[in-house]
This record gives structure tokens, C-alpha cells and sequence, in this order.
């Protein structure tokens, strides 16, 4: 796989585990800067920490490319973003074969929304994760649950 490339698989979650607390989690707030047919260009604060991505393609695997920005600059795209955004808790849960399940809360307007997403090292291990009992309905050919889409259009009519 070429570098900058993400293979991941988005679930919802109706019942997150019952000690997801006790998992490690950091609020993230990201907004839009601009979306366009199959690229979308990000600003994110995740913790302490400031980032520029640009994502391109759909499905499970797509090409994204992510810079660390200083506040300063972050605070001034920021500002584009506005209609745009989304804020979450992410908590990273272990799931079997080593892997780690990012499970977003949102907050919000996207209150009571849980998904997870698992990221993978190629498309063969993606395609033979067996996902646990806790994740529900695979949405990651949905675009409407892309977090671009999200911030955009707000929650999903199920």
C-alpha cells in the first residue's frame, strides 16, 4: 500500500462495552475547511495537539495525508469551518488480533451517535476481522455516516 493510505471499517454501536470509560479517550473537535466530490480538507484539535488532513477517496480505503499545525494557524481555519463541524470523544478500545477500536461519542447535535472504526494494515485483514458483539451494522460504505457528511448534513435518518 502506497504511504498515506487508510484501510479502516466504521460500525455503529447501539450498547458501547460496558467499561468503555475506563478506556483511554481524548475530546476531539474537527471542522471543514472545504469538501468536495471525494476530497475534504480538515482542521482537527485532538487534545493538546492541532492538525491540518486531506482525505481523498471513499470506502475502506482512501489516501489521507495529516500535518501538525500550530494553534495559531489553527485558530485562523477554525474560523472557516463554521456549519461545519463536529465535536466527539474518541476512546480506544482493544479488540481481538491486536487491533484497537476508535469509538466516537458525539456530542452535540450528533448527541446519542456512537460509531467505531477499525484501521487495518491491509485491505486482506480488514476483509478477515470478525468484528465483535458489541459492534452493530457495518456503515462503511454509508457516506452518510463519513464524519465529512456529519458536519455537513447532521445526523443520519436511520
Amino acid at each position: 500500500m502506497p504511504a498515506g493510505t487508510e484501510i479502516e471499517r466504521k460500525f455503529l454501536v447501539g450498547e458501547p462495552p460496558p467499561d468503555l470509560e475506563r478506556h483511554p479517550s481524548e475530546p476531539l473537535r474537527q471542522g471543514y475547511v472545504a469538501v468536495d466530490d471525494g476530497v475534504e480538507v480538515r482542521v482537527r484539535r485532538k487534545g493538546d495537539r492541532h492538525l491540518l488532513t486531506i482525505k481523498s477517496g471513499s470506502g475502506r480505503v482512501r489516501v489521507e495525508e495529516e500535518l501538525e499545525i500550530d494553534a495559531r494557524r489553527f485558530d485562523a481555519l477554525w474560523a472557516l469551518t463554521e456549519g461545519r463541524r463536529i465535536a466527539k470523544t474518541r476512546y480506544r478500545v482493544p479488540v481481538d488480533d491486536g487491533l484497537t477500536a476508535e469509538v466516537d461519542v458525539y456530542d452535540g447535535d450528533l448527541a446519542g451517535l456512537v460509531v467505531a472504526e477499525i484501521e487495518f494494515d491491509s485491505p486482506e485483514q480488514g476483509d478477515a476481522f470478525e468484528p465483535p458483539g458489541w459492534l452493530g451494522r457495518e456503515v462503511t460504505d454509508d457516506s452518510r455516516y463519513g464524519n465529512r457528511t456529519l458536519a455537513v448534513e447532521g445526523r443520519p435518518e436511520t
